[in-house]
């Protein structure tokens, strides 16, 4: 199997007021959502913060509500859950992405809606 790679060098910023740059989650959520990427593997450093944004943001277009956007993001980022990464995904603006194709279905992992 091939696999590409692509990295978005989101820098890590424990800064409360400091966001992920937008620009760059739109750009990874390109990626995300064009089948010939797939399968598709997400990760940071950690796994959570930067990574739980993305995956926020892509639960936004799945159109999962927002509770349970946050409900999965708390439970991978557990004790390190940071209030400034729910706000960025609560205020991602994800109308610029609703007509790029899914190539996925709207449900996959989405058990916990």
């Amino acid at each position: 199997m091939e696999f590409s790679l692509f990295q978005f060098g989101i820098e890590m910023c424990k800064e409360p007021f400091v966001n992920i740059p937008e620009e760059t989650i739109r750009q990874a959520l390109k990626v995300i959502l064009d089948g010939r990427n797939h399968p598709v593997l997400i990760h940071c450093k950690r796994g959570k913060h930067r990574t739980g944004c993305l995956v926020g943001c892509l639960r936004k277009l799945q159109r999962w509500c927002l509770s349970s956007v946050f409900d999965e993001y708390q439970r991978h980022a557990a004790a390190k859950a940071r209030v400034s990464d729910q706000r960025f995904v609560e205020l991602f603006d994800i109308s610029s992405l609703k007509n790029l194709p899914f190539s996925f279905s709207s449900t996959i992992y989405s058990s916990n809606r």
